[in-house]
């Protein structure tokens, strides 16, 4: 059993290489997919900036901006999974994977794992403007470092979650309809650019407990305002929806394969 383990760990660094390096000889992907956060970032903070009326304990726009902003763009960044993996069945590449002697689940588990080393890169990107642009933690070093370790694990869940949808598209063409149809009602029914509060009541419900408003206003208050209410409900979250997409996942791919 300890030799089967060992060897799918094997495999699935071996697989995240081969993502990671295919990352390097695109590098386009990894400008555009920071580009993107980039500008929303700078647009939504001097435009908009000036226009929100902040909670309690907020001072500048940008304390408020930069957590949700960086759960969006991790959410954002890790829909890109669903086109990469549909693309390598689509290709024959799984079925050229599958007359190797490599564990099943390090195909897929590599994907993930080398989606999530980028958005740890884009993370930080996206971490280091935020501090030029004045954002300023205030809850301490280890609140600091726990807020990042629940970003990455927001992303490494989620990108289960596309990873599974792109398994479930038929074509290129549908995994990109279905990569990003579903992420824009929790992104902007959220609140990662405004309170839950300024929202109408029938939408408030919702945005206030779903999984991108929690873990946006968890890493709020592990960094700026000290609120760390949501902690607990957001992990219960990604817990939840990482042990069910893993499940799924790994079925649908063994089907695919069999």
């Amino acid at each position: 059993m300890l030799k089967q383990i060992t060897n799918a760990l094997k495999d699935t660094g071996t697989i995240a290489r081969r993502n990671l390096i295919r990352n390097v000889k695109s590098p386009q992907l990894i400008v555009f997919s920071t580009v993107q956060p980039v500008m929303i970032l700078l647009l939504f903070n001097f435009v908009f900036g000036g226009a929100i009326r902040l909670t309690p304990g907020l001072n500048k726009y940008i304390d408020y901006l930069l957590p949700g902003l960086i759960v969006q763009a991790i959410l954002f960044t890790s829909t890109q999974a669903v086109i990469a993996m549909n693309a390598d069945m689509m290709s024959g590449l799984i079925d050229r994977f599958k007359t190797l002697p490599i564990s099943r689940i390090a195909v897929v588990f590599g994907r993930v794992l080398a989606d999530t080393v980028r958005t740890t890169f884009i993370l930080t990107i996206m971490m280091l403007l935020g501090l030029l642009l004045g954002f300023h933690p205030t809850q301490g070093v280890l609140n600091g470092i726990l807020a990042i370790i629940m970003v990455i694990g927001f992303g490494f869940v989620f990108s289960w979650v596309s990873v599974t949808i792109g398994l479930l598209a038929k074509d290129a063409e549908s995994a990109q309809a279905a990569g990003f149809i579903w992420v824009f009602p929790l992104a902007f029914a959220s609140s990662i650019f405004v309170p839950v509060s300024s929202m109408p009541g029938w939408l408030q419900g919702f945005a206030a407990n779903q999984p991108i408003s929690l873990v946006a206003n968890s890493v709020r208050g592990l960094t700026i305002t000290g609120d760390t209410s949501d902690v607990i409900p957001a992990l219960i979250w990604l817990v939840s929806l990482f042990v069910a997409f893993f499940i799924i996942c790994n079925r649908l791919y063994n089907r695919k394969v069999s």
